[in-house]
């Protein structure tokens, strides 16, 4: 999907401590309409239709009544990093009855009975032990979950994911989890201000969801690419995005820089 005139779009990684905080109804309805109309322009210069694009607000460590301002401004559905921050968060505002809840981050198998009792959406699957894990504690909740399987696109090993290769195989062996819902991909871009690196990581993905999705066992569907974040959203956008998890953009900027938050595989689950 790449075009002359996307090849000029940079990234915003080194804009941390640009994004004003969101401490008002307004504040939240001024921000989430100006990323509307980024993906909205991002959309236009490749000839996509805006409404294929979900905006994901991701509310990780923002206090609750922070969170209720943004539902207030019609946010229903929330990304989180760390399942007991979101779980912590999901108890304060059951009276939301309508708010639902996507973990993003890399999970602990420790940490699969909070994800099974309030999670809608997990983005970060990439192990058969934490698909064990998941099936296991949502059979006990009589609950089902959508899942996105988490593909490493930069090659970082510091990086959660599946490397790419190792994602048919993976693929052949959801099936055996009725209770997790397949519905695509996932992916980290490189922190990066060289926009042409970090489109690669958005293309490739793209390429092998195209490429899998002839292959994928029955049951397995291969419709959403979650990639793209606050820096990086609009190039996601142009390589075919059906999912933007966008947080500082939205809520304004946290106290430490985005990388810090990037999960790390030799960390355990961290932002």
């Amino acid at each position: 999907m790449n075009t002359d005139i996307s090849l000029q779009i940079s990234t915003l990684h080194d804009q941390h401590g640009h994004w004003p905080q969101a401490d008002s109804v307004e504040d939240f309805r001024r921000n989430l309409a100006a990323v509307h109309a980024r993906i909205a322009a991002a959309c236009q210069r490749v000839g996509r239709d805006p409404t294929g694009v979900r905006l994901l607000p991701v509310s990780k460590t923002k206090p609750e009544a922070i969170l209720r301002l943004a539902y207030a401004a019609d946010c229903r559905f929330l990304g989180e990093n760390k399942s007991q921050e979101a779980y912590r968060k999901w108890e304060a505002m059951t009276d939301l009855t309508d708010l639902r809840w996507s973990v993003i981050g890399h999970l602990q198998t420790n940490k699969a009975k909070l994800v099974a009792r309030f999670a809608a959406e997990f983005q970060a699957l990439d192990s058969l032990r934490v698909a064990e894990a998941l099936e296991r504690r949502l059979q006990a909740e009589g609950r089902g979950l959508d899942v996105l399987v988490q593909v490493n696109t930069s090659g970082e090993a510091s990086k959660y994911g599946l490397p790419p290769d190792e994602v048919a195989a993976f693929l052949r062996e959801l099936p055996a989890f009725s209770a997790l819902r397949v519905r695509g991909f996932m992916t980290l871009a490189l922190l990066s201000v060289e926009a042409a690196r970090v489109r690669s990581c958005f293309v490739q993905l793209r390429e092998l969801r195209d490429r899998l999705r002839q292959e994928a066992p029955d049951g397995i569907g291969l419709n959403e690419l979650s990639m793209g974040m606050s820096g990086d959203y609009e190039i996601a956008v142009e390589e075919g995005a059906t999912i933007v998890r966008v947080g500082q953009a939205i809520f304004g900027a946290r106290a430490t820089p985005d990388a810090y938050y990037w999960p790390s595989a030799g960390d355990g689950e961290m932002d």
